[in-house]
């Protein structure tokens, strides 16, 4: 009986220690590397850290550091390798191109308009993106660095 009731203790507690993973939305601690890198980058920052996974099979990860600048609020987004893949910048719509402030202005009801940032990749390629709320889903509205519009994508 006391076998029994050890193999029981011993299962639940196994199946316990396996439910227990670090969560994408977590704030974790990056590799070294990174770090470092964010550091080079952006000295005098107080980053808090988040992971995301990417990639066709959501194989790859992200670090994400989230941080205060003059400018407003900006996301740094690094590989496991330190290599920086994007920045984002928080910004007020106002400063939108003039062509993206007319297509919103169009299509969208002011009221719709929840954020506005401007996005550079690795590439050093600039895009805006505006986050809009329309029948209770949310949507990034990505225009070029010109403020034409390139692709509306759906949020979770």
């Amino acid at each position: 009986m006391k076998n029994i009731l050890g193999l029981i203790i011993f299962l639940y507690t196994g199946i316990l220690i396996g439910q227990t993973k670090v969560s994408p939305k977590d704030v974790i601690t990056p590799p070294l590397k990174v770090v470092e890198t964010f550091q080079k980058e952006y000295p005098d920052k107080i980053p808090v850290w988040g992971l995301e996974y990417v990639g066709d099979d959501n194989d790859e990860i992200r670090y994400e550091a989230k941080f205060n600048t003059n400018d407003g609020e900006a996301l740094a987004v690094y590989d496991n390798l330190g290599v920086l893949k994007a920045f984002e910048l928080a910004i007020p719509v106002s400063k939108l191109p003039v062509a993206a402030l007319n297509y919103l202005k169009k299509n969208y009801p002011k009221n719709a308009i929840r954020e506005a940032s401007v996005v550079v990749d690795y590439k050093n390629k600039t895009t805006y993106e505006v986050g809009i709320e329309k029948d209770s889903k949310f949507y990034d509205v990505v225009f070029d660095k010109d403020g034409g519009f390139n692709v509306i994508i759906q949020k979770d």
